[in-house]
């Protein structure tokens, strides 16, 4: 696809109302496919700071995944139809300014994720060996920002919380390598966890099975890992009122307990790796020997009628060397936009970002997990998009009407040139379809399906064909 130096861009007449999204994650699609389909007439740019488009799909889903990895499929399908244009390889703060957005665009589009992890706050959380789950998924599934290397030193881990991401984490962890050589995991990543004496991995929840929140399909699909046995306590199951009424009438929350149950009545097969999965019990420590994590401390709790739990003051203590933490994912601010502390979201009403007043900061909004919180499967960002975008159509008039951007600026070809001239190797569609190309031709030779490049500069060297 390319771009001429110079076109007429009539600003006068019907012309269309310039907008970027920020990230190219399936929220920033999502909402460009929706706003492409509405009757506005628009002009739509997705920036994304990374060379690969795709985000949280192809950085965070763990790569024994490939159902789940082939919602690319259909984002590929709306980058790639011609009308809607992918600068990706820009980051936004450096490369674009919030200026430069206003001065060239009528709407702004912040669909950025949430990328951090959720802290927890518990005694021994900062020793050598206790980890954010959100970084050990970025480095297993290459993300190019992240060190190549990781500390793959513990026996028996522990891991904190009761969701995908979790399982995702134990997974990786307790899986033997071979079985997942078949997936695109760089070879980096193959070459740590083929290092990793890792034989246990301990999940912990601090409510009932009835609370989990894995899905019933993710969760399955743990008890078909090759080689590896999952264990469950009987006397971590127990039911209140509200956790019978749960399983009764939500068809997931059914699933899930039916697995969960029988497999208490499962006989480990003896396989030299375990998975370990605890209820109701609460991390109170990380237990630490030389400034290292040498253990756990978890408090048992009990279910009060509603769902919620409280400690008994009985403590359990488990010997891990490592503890990954998986309670929760954390937007990251962008400065100049309004964010809120407490929740880790950009402020917003509706998917129009407010100020610290309340009122609504003109030509702004957000969408997606940086919207909402990182609540939901991938899927869910469709509805938050079609709210979001509906609140921008109604908005179209005010758009036009408080645009800052100058007549000049808004030729799409202009923030083009802006990049190039401050020497930002921008990475197109058509720049992604080589590096895309590059990285099943990898995968071919081992008979798989693609295998990724990991590091910035060799990504955008092979995109843009400077390699």
């Amino acid at each position: 696809m390319t771009f001429p130096d110079r076109i007429e861009y009539d600003v006068t007449a019907n012309r269309p109302l310039r907008v970027a999204i920020i990230g190219a994650g399936p929220a920033g699609t999502y909402a460009a496919d929706i706003l492409s389909k509405t009757d506005l007439h628009v002009s739509i740019d997705i920036i994304e700071r990374l060379p690969a488009p795709f985000g949280l799909v192809r950085y965070g889903v763990a790569p024994d995944h490939p159902r789940i990895k082939q919602i690319i499929v259909a984002l590929a399908n709306v980058l790639g139809r011609g009308d809607i244009r992918l600068l990706a390889n820009v980051n936004i703060g450096t490369d674009l300014t919030l200026d430069d957005l206003r001065e060239h665009y009528d709407a702004v589009i912040f669909a950025t994720g949430s990328f951090k992890d959720a802290e927890l706050d518990i005694p021994g959380i900062d020793l050598e060996g206790s980890y954010g789950a959100a970084d050990f998924v970025s480095w297993y599934d290459g993300h190019p920002d992240v060190p190549r290397t990781w500390p793959l030193e513990a026996k028996e881990v522990a891991v904190l919380g009761v969701g995908n991401v979790a399982l995702d984490v134990a997974r990786i962890l307790a899986k033997h390598v071979p079985d997942l050589m078949p997936t695109e995991i760089p070879a980096n990543v193959q070459a740590g966890l083929e290092s990793s004496p890792c034989t246990d991995v301990h999940v912990f929840g601090r409510r009932g099975p009835a609370q989990v929140k894995f899905s019933p399909l993710e969760l399955r699909e743990l008890g078909q890992v090759p080689g590896v046995d999952v264990i469950v306590y009987p006397e971590d199951y127990d039911f209140d009122e509200a956790s019978m009424e749960a399983a009764e009438t939500n068809k997931q929350t059914k699933q899930v307990v039916k697995t969960l149950t029988d497999w208490t009545l499962r006989e480990p097969k003896g396989y030299d790796h375990r998975i370990h999965l605890h209820l109701l019990q609460e991390p109170h420590e990380i237990l630490g020997e030389d400034g290292k994590v040498a253990g756990i401390r978890m408090e048992r709790t009990a279910l009060q009628g509603d769902g919620s739990v409280k400690g008994t003051g009985e403590f359990l203590d488990y010997p891990v060397q490592a503890v990954y933490r998986a309670v929760g994912y954390w937007g990251t601010e962008i400065e100049g936009v309004p964010f809120d502390d407490r929740k880790g979201v950009i402020r917003n009403e509706g998917g129009r970002v407010l100020d610290e007043s309340g009122q609504q900061v003109p030509g702004f909004y957000t969408t997606g997990w940086i919207k909402r919180g990182p609540v939901g499967l991938i899927g869910h960002t469709k509805s938050d998009a079609q709210e979001t975008i509906a609140n921008l159509v109604a908005d179209a008039d005010a758009l036009f009407a408080e645009s800052r951007a100058g007549a000049e600026q808004l030729s799409p070809d202009n923030v083009l040139r802006l990049l190039r001239a401050r020497e930002v190797p921008v990475v197109l569609w058509d720049d992604w379809e080589v590096l895309d190309a590059h990285e099943r031709s990898l995968g071919d030779a081992q008979g798989r399906e693609r295998v990724k490049v990991v590091p910035r500069e060799e990504m955008t060297d092979i995109a843009l064909k400077r390699a």
